[in-house]
């Protein structure tokens, strides 16, 4: 810090802003104003629903800067581009915020040479599937924890990830992404005799999501009760997300669900709130991908449709259990069983009223998810490591 009153955070990330990464925005702007704040990417999507001040992009960069970045880190003699030290030289930051592992190791020395402390967030699949998947992983995150100042994970389960990598108990810290329950309307959903159970899934399609799971456990409930099914979100454009994709379309088809179905790809968030709110039950069937992929906290769209007074059927994967009341654990199912999740979809139809249950959720997710409170929790993070380090 040089002596001025203002607080200084350079964000660090892949790309400013995936459809998917809407919680990281939400993230950014939850921090107190009197931070300044300035994000470096590789590159951009979405520029203008995801508008920001201070947004500096590699890929923007002249030619020759990005040919010569780029044949240093193939040559090894980098792990991150010369663009950014100079941007964040720039703009003489007081904390670096690296979000995600394997961009906090690619940042190397450079927060030290800056002089700022280097926080580093975790999210999901840089805990689990890059060490599964690359085992010199494991040796860049013990590098990358020997000199961080701060780890930040969303839960219990994912903090415990981590240590198992070699973070120390001491270094790692959770800190829930939250949810901006303010500009979440309560309207407890109710189910009328005669009426289909309207089901809505969003996500990506990966298989961590267990997009199949969820739909033999519907098929099974379709025997005793009608169901009409939602599903928002799509492939990527990779082979993995693409096979993903295909088997969910034979799922539904196997299953009969498909006249049943609406797919209605990728949407905007208003177009999935008007969708949540034309529906009875979220259902979130996460397990861990053959590759390691896991949600490594928990999907933020589960919290959001909890905030907004829906029923969630999910699974006791990674920090889901964490995000949830105890009372709606025992709609949680074990991984890849579609039977349990049968029989929790089938206990909430069971109900004579869901209001109680709902009203739990909502108060649950206030008390320690609201995104207000986290941007404050997470200001007072970087103040406490500034104080320790005067």
């Amino acid at each position: 810090m040089t002596g001025r009153s203002d607080m200084r955070v350079l964000h660090r990330l892949p790309v400013w802003l995936p459809q998917t990464q809407t919680w990281l925005d939400r993230q950014i702007r939850a921090l107190p104003s009197g931070i300044r704040q300035r994000i470096i990417a590789d590159t951009t999507e979405n520029r203008t629903q995801f508008a920001v001040e201070d947004l500096w992009v590699f890929e923007q960069a002249g030619r020759s800067r990005r040919l010569w970045d780029k044949m240093l880190k193939r040559l090894g003699l980098r792990t991150e581009f010369g663009f950014v030290e100079t941007i964040a030289r720039r703009f003489d930051p007081d904390v670096v915020h690296s979000h995600f592992g394997h961009v906090g190791w690619g940042m190397g020395r450079m927060p030290q040479r800056l002089g700022a402390t280097h926080v580093v967030s975790f999210y999901g699949f840089d805990v689990n599937m890059l060490p599964q998947r690359d085992q010199r992983w494991r040796a860049r995150y013990r590098e990358l924890f020997a000199r961080v100042d701060q780890v930040l994970c969303e839960g219990p389960h994912m903090a415990a990830c981590l240590q198992q990598l070699g973070c120390s108990p001491e270094r790692c810290r959770t800190h829930a992404l939250g949810v901006d329950m303010s500009a979440i309307a309560f309207r407890p959903r109710r189910l009328s005799g005669g009426e289909p159970l309207r089901v809505l899934m969003a996500a990506s399609f990966r298989e961590k999501k267990g997009f199949p799971d969820g739909l033999a456990a519907l098929a099974r409930v379709r025997r005793h009760y009608p169901v009409a099914l939602t599903l928002i979100g799509d492939a990527g454009g990779d082979a993995a997300s693409q096979a993903e994709k295909a088997r969910i379309l034979e799922a539904l088809t196997q299953t009969g669900l498909a006249p049943h179905t609406r797919m209605l790809g990728f949407q905007p968030p208003e177009v999935l709130w008007r969708e949540a709110y034309a529906h009875h039950l979220f259902l979130a069937p996460s397990r861990t991908a053959a590759d390691g992929d896991t949600e490594g906290g928990a999907p933020i769209v589960l919290l959001e449709m909890v905030a907004s007074g829906m029923p969630a059927v999910a699974t006791l994967h990674c920090d889901i259990p964490h995000v949830l009341p105890k009372s709606w654990h025992t709609r949680l199912a074990p991984e890849g069983n579609p039977d349990a999740l049968a029989m929790a979809i089938e206990d909430w139809i069971a109900q004579s009223s869901w209001d109680d249950w709902l009203l739990q959720g909502r108060a649950h997710l206030a008390r320690g998810f609201d995104a207000a409170q986290q941007g404050q929790a997470l200001a007072k993070v970087y103040a406490d490591l500034l104080h320790r380090k005067a």
